[in-house]
C-alpha cells in the first residue's frame, strides 16, 4: 500500500470512529432537566446555596446536559411541603430537612437531628461508613424518595429569647418556633412548640406571636435579623448536634437516570454536603462577633434544664421505639454508634480544642 492510499483510508476510517464515538457520548451524557425546591429562602445564601452548589456542579460536568433548576420556598411549594412535593412527582427533587416531616412519621427526623444525637462529624462518619444513607432510604421508598446528605451546619444555637431562661419552671407556657420534634420533648417541660417555615419566622417573633425561636446559627441568624425583638441568644442547640440537610429526590425520576448520572448525582450531593459544613465554619466566627457588637446577650443552657430535656428526650425515644420498628431499626443504628464516637471524642479531640479555647481566651491565639 502507497503512501498516498494508507492515509486516505485512514482519514476515511477515523471519520468513520468519530461518527460511531458522536453518538456513545451523547448517550452517556443525556439531556435531563429537572426542577428543585428548597426549604429555604435565598436571602439564607449559605443553606439555600446548597442546592445552587449542585445545581452548578452538576452543569459543569456535563455541558450543560443535566441541569437542575432551583426554586427558593414558596416559589413552587411551601417550604414545608417540598417533600411531599417530591413523593408526588410535581418536582424531581427538593433540599430539606427530615425533621420538618416528623408528623408523618418521626423517622424522617432520625438521618436529620434528633436531641441529643450526633456532631456534625459523628452523624457524618454513621451516613457514609455507619449505614445511615442505606437505613434512611429503606424507609424513604415507602415515599417514593432517595435522599442524600446535602449539607450540614455543624451544632446549632439554642436559640432567641425575649427573656432569659434560667430553671425549667421558666420554660412554662413558652411558645417556641422549634423544628422537628424535638418540640415534642419541650412539650413535656411545658414549652408550646410551633412549627413555623424560616421566611415567616420573625414576623412572628415581633408581633409576640411567638417568646423564642431557634434557627441555625449565628450568620444566619444575624441576617434574620432576629437579635433587634429577642436579645438573648442561647446555646447550644440540644436538639441539633449535627443537623444534616437532604437533596430528596423523586424514586421514580433517579432511578430514570443512566448509571453514570446516578453516580455524578450522588458525588456531588457529598460535595455539596461537605461544603455548606465549611462555609458555616468560616461566617459563623464573624458573625457571632457582630451579633455581640450589635447587643446580643449569650446565655448557655443551664446543667439543669439541660439534665432534664435529656431524660425527657429519652422518655420520647422509649415510647417511639415501643410503637414504630423503623424508627426503632434506625435509632438503634445510631445510638450505638453514638457511644462509639463520644468515647472517641473526648479523647484527643477534646482535649485538644479545649487547650487551644484556654489559649485564645488568654489572648495567646
Amino acid at each position: 500500500m502507497d503512501r498516498r492510499s494508507f492515509i486516505t483510508k485512514a482519514a476515511v476510517g477515523g471519520a468513520a470512529a468519530s461518527a460511531l464515538a458522536a453518538p456513545a457520548l451523547a448517550q452517556s451524557a443525556p439531556k435531563v432537566t429537572w426542577r428543585l425546591a428548597s426549604s429555604f429562602p435565598k436571602s439564607l445564601d449559605t443553606i439555600f446555596g446548597g442546592a445552587e452548589v449542585l445545581s452548578k456542579m452538576l452543569s459543569e460536568a456535563t455541558d450543560g446536559n443535566f441541569q437542575i433548576q432551583v426554586f427558593s420556598a414558596g416559589e413552587l411549594v411551601p417550604g414545608l411541603q417540598a417533600a411531599d412535593a417530591v413523593t408526588e412527582g410535581t418536582v424531581e427533587c427538593c433540599h430539606t430537612v427530615g425533621y420538618y416531616y416528623w408528623g408523618k412519621d418521626p423517622t424522617f427526623a432520625l438521618a436529620a437531628a434528633v436531641p441529643f444525637s450526633l456532631s456534625a462529624r459523628g452523624i457524618n462518619a454513621w451516613h457514609y461508613h455507619g449505614g445511615g444513607i442505606d437505613l434512611y432510604n429503606e424507609f424513604l421508598a415507602q415515599h417514593n424518595i432517595v435522599a442524600f446528605p446535602g449539607g450540614n451546619t455543624g451544632v446549632q444555637m439554642g436559640g432567641w429569647f425575649r427573656r432569659e431562661i434560667n430553671t425549667v419552671a421558666d420554660m412554662q407556657g413558652l411558645k417556641m418556633r422549634v423544628g422537628g420534634f424535638a418540640g415534642k420533648v419541650m412539650e413535656r417541660l411545658g414549652v408550646v412548640p410551633q412549627q413555623i417555615a424560616g421566611g415567616d419566622i420573625y414576623p412572628a417573633l415581633e408581633k409576640g406571636t411567638i417568646d423564642a425561636t431557634e434557627w441555625v446559627g449565628p450568620y444566619d441568624d444575624e441576617k434574620l435579623g432576629f437579635f433587634k425583638v429577642a436579645p438573648y441568644y442561647y446555646y447550644p442547640g440540644w436538639w441539633e448536634g449535627g443537623p444534616t440537610v437532604h437533596f430528596m429526590f423523586n424514586k421514580s425520576a433517579y432511578e430514570g437516570l443512566t448509571p453514570a448520572y446516578q453516580s455524578l448525582l450522588r458525588t456531588a450531593c457529598h460535595a455539596a454536603d461537605a461544603n455548606m459544613l465549611q462555609l458555616y465554619d468560616w461566617k459563623n466566627p464573624t458573625a457571632i462577633k457582630s451579633l455581640v457588637a450589635q447587643g446580643t446577650q449569650l446565655r448557655p443552657f443551664s446543667p439543669e434544664i439541660l439534665q432534664a430535656c435529656f431524660e425527657a428526650a429519652n422518655e420520647v425515644y422509649a415510647e417511639m421505639e415501643a410503637s414504630n420498628p423503623a424508627f426503632k431499626k434506625i435509632w438503634e443504628s445510631i445510638k450505638a454508634f453514638r457511644s462509639e464516637h463520644y468515647t472517641w471524642a473526648q479523647i484527643a479531640e477534646y482535649n485538644y480544642d479545649t487547650f487551644m479555647m484556654v489559649q485564645q481566651n488568654a489572648g495567646k491565639l
